[in-house]
C-alpha cells in the first residue's frame, strides 16, 4: 500500500514531462504477475487495474485485490493498484478500507448533475484516506457515453467538471472506445492539445487496446498521461495458450500453459511502458 495520493503524483510528474503512464488491467493473478515483471524488465511504474466487471467474476473485490497489493510491494520499481470503472460507491468503500492507491469511480451511467455529486461526495471521501481519484463525465449535453462511437469531450464541461468535483485525473473521450481487437482507431490530437491546456489534472485515455504505436505515441507528446490498456494485453495472453495446447493438446496442467501467456504480456508490457515513456 503506497497511497498518499500516490496516482497524482506519479501522473504529475508525468503530465509536465509529456510522459506516459502504463495502466494495464488485472483479471487473473497472472495478469499482476506478468505486468509487474514487464515493468521491472523496463525499469518503470506501472499501474495495476481491477476493474469493477474482474471483481464480479472473483466473487469479491479482497481476494484479487490482496493478491495484487501483494504483487506489487513485492515489486523494485513502482507498482500502484488502481480500482477501475467502479459505479458502486459501495465498492469504492470497500476499497478504501483494503487500501487501494487510486479509484476510478464512473458515474457516466448518471444524469450530469448526479454525476457531479456522487463524483464530488467520493472524491472527499477518497483524499480523506490518501487515495486519489479518477473520474469521467459521461452524459453531456444528451451525448451516449464518453466512450460511446463519434463522442468527444468538450474542453470547458471537462475543466468544469474537475473545478466541481475535485478530482485528480480526468477520463476523456478523443476517439478511442473500449475492447477494440484491432489496433486501427486514431485520436483526435488536436483536441487532446486543446484538453491539455485547459484540463488542470492528468488526461486519462480509455479504450487505447485500438490504437498503433503510433497513434500511442502522438496521444502522449499531444497531452494524454495515463493510458489504460487491457484487451490487447487479452488478446496476446489467450493467443500464447492457444498456442500451446493446440501444439501439445495432452497437457492438463495449467501452469505448463498459463505461463506462456503470462510471459506474453510480461513482453508486450515493457514494451508498451518504454513506448508511452519515451
Amino acid at each position: 500500500m503506497i497511497t498518499d495520493l500516490a496516482l497524482s503524483g506519479l501522473l504529475d510528474t508525468a503530465r509536465t514531462a509529456r510522459r506516459g503512464v502504463g495502466a494495464f488491467n488485472v483479471v487473473l493473478l497472472e495478469h499482476a504477475e506478468a505486468i509487474v515483471q514487464g515493468a521491472s524488465a523496463a525499469g518503470l511504474p506501472v499501474v495495476l487495474q481491477i476493474s469493477e466487471n474482474c471483481v464480479r467474476y472473483h466473487g469479491g473485490l479482497a481476494p484479487i485485490t490482496s493478491a495484487t497489493q501483494a504483487i506489487a510491494r513485492a515489486a523494485d520499481v513502482e507498482v500502484l493498484v488502481h480500482l477501475d470503472h467502479v459505479e458502486d460507491p459501495e465498492l469504492v468503500a470497500e476499497g478504501i478500507d483494503l487500501g487501494v492507491d487510486s479509484i476510478m469511480y464512473d458515474g457516466s451511467h448518471l444524469d450530469y448533475a448526479a454525476n457531479v455529486e456522487a463524483t464530488r461526495v467520493l472524491s472527499e471521501r477518497c483524499h480523506a484516506a490518501g487515495i486519489a481519484i479518477e473520474a469521467e463525465l459521461g452524459e453531456v449535453g444528451g451525448k451516449d457515453g464518453v466512450h460511446a462511437p463519434g463522442v468527444r469531450t468538450d474542453p470547458a464541461d471537462a475543466a468544469a467538471f474537475v473545478a466541481a468535483t475535485g478530482v485528480d485525473a480526468l477520463a476523456v473521450a478523443v476517439g478511442t472506445s473500449h475492447a477494440m481487437q484491432t489496433r486501427e482507431a486514431s485520436v483526435d490530437r488536436e483536441l487532446i492539445a486543446r484538453l491539455h491546456d485547459t484540463v488542470p489534472v492528468p488526461l486519462v485515455l480509455h479504450g487505447s487496446s485500438g490504437l498503433s504505436d503510433e497513434e500511442l505515441r502522438g496521444a502522449v507528446a499531444a497531452g494524454m498521461t495515463k493510458v489504460n490498456i487491457s484487451t490487447h494485453l487479452n488478446g496476446l495472453f489467450t493467443r500464447a495458450l492457444r498456442d500451446v495446447l493446440d501444439d501439445r493438446p495432452e497437457l492438463v496442467d495449467p501452469r505448463r500453459y498459463v505461463a506462456a501467456g503470462r510471459d506474453a504480456v510480461a513482453a508486450e508490457t515493457a514494451r508498451l511502458l518504454t513506448l508511452l515513456h519515451a
